[in-house]
């Protein structure tokens, strides 16, 4: 995943509260920070201490604010961002979610042989590595620097390149109509303060008819404790409190920040820039599936969904 949601990066997280050690898929994309008082030494160490990470936040997060944060923190967890899940995200591959879907199996872009996909908050982009294997003209896209050094580097491993793009979801440097299909693997949208500009950015630059499928963590998640034991299986945030997760260093600043939306935000936003929704896919925990990841865990996915897939087309 992206980082993106990423990819997956860090995950839909409750606000008000420190992150433990917990992480998503991608770079510009999002898996979890959490709520639990955080012990030491914890996976964001590194990145925090780049950062001068001091606190919480409770407030707001503009545009501009929002953008500096996310390519700050994803440039500065890169390297341990990938340590911890470079294998299970892999360098030509395409995993929609921690739960393990692949686009191989799911079929969720419908056939990519010949077309032109753009890849949102590609992180080190396995996905749009692997969407070029299938025949794609693929373009992955990225705030982070450090996340596309990661991409450069494992398209120098793999021998799969594809052009890569660092600007933000929300500002995407495209023509209109510049391709047929966009996908975002926990990529971007939890990080930008206006999602619905992501989806009128990506209806402009599909043609009519373009498919556009993202993956991000599940709503229904912000109101748990992002743990991935039994402590996160008690409900301790509002559902419908839309103040993001923002922190902050010594004098204020936003080091990283997560916004939250409801299922029903997402659909709102998606019909007003015009897309149609095909399916929402929920992935089931799978068996065998004992990997922890952030917040996601066999505990949890057995008793409610961890992700959720949009899949829409633009009439």
């Amino acid at each position: 995943m992206a980082g993106q949601a990423h990819h997956i990066s860090h995950s839909s997280v409750p606000p008000r509260t420190t992150r433990q050690s917990t992480q998503d898929l991608g770079s510009g994309g999002g898996q979890p920070h959490g709520s639990a008082p955080r012990e030491t030494p914890h996976r964001y160490a590194a990145a925090e201490a780049v950062l001068g990470t001091a606190g919480v936040a409770n407030r707001t997060a503009d545009a501009a604010e929002s953008r500096a944060a996310s390519r700050a923190w994803w440039d500065a967890d890169a390297d341990d961002y990938h340590a911890e899940h470079g294998d299970f995200l892999g360098t030509v591959d395409f995993v929609w979610c921690p739960e393990g879907l692949r686009e191989a199996e799911a079929g969720l872009l419908g056939p990519v042989a010949g077309a032109r996909v753009l890849e949102v908050g590609c992180g080190s982009a396995p996905c749009a590595r692997w969407l070029a294997t299938q025949g794609a003209a693929v373009v992955a896209l990225d705030i982070s620097a450090g996340m596309l050094g990661h991409a450069r580097a494992a398209a120098a491993q793999s021998g799969v390149e594809v052009p890569l793009v660092q600007a933000s979801a929300d500002q995407l440097p495209f023509a209109a109509g510049s391709f047929d299909i966009a996908c975002s693997a926990f990529g971007a949208i939890p990080f930008v303060a206006d999602s619905g500009a992501v989806m009128r950015e990506v209806a402009r630059a599909l043609r009519p008819g373009g498919r556009w499928v993202f993956a991000v963590t599940h709503p229904m998640r912000w109101i748990f404790p992002d743990d991935p034991g039994p402590r996160g299986l008690t409900a301790v945030n509002s559902y419908f409190d839309r103040t993001p997760y923002v922190e902050v260093d010594d004098a204020g600043r936003a080091t990283y920040v997560e916004h939250h939306r409801t299922l029903g935000d997402y659909v709102r936003q998606l019909r007003a820039a015009g897309f149609v929704l095909d399916d929402l896919v929920e992935p089931k925990w799978p068996a065998g599936l004992d990997r922890e990841w952030g917040q996601w865990s066999p505990l949890r996915g057995r008793l409610f969904p961890g992700t959720v897939i949009f899949a829409c087309h633009r009439p």
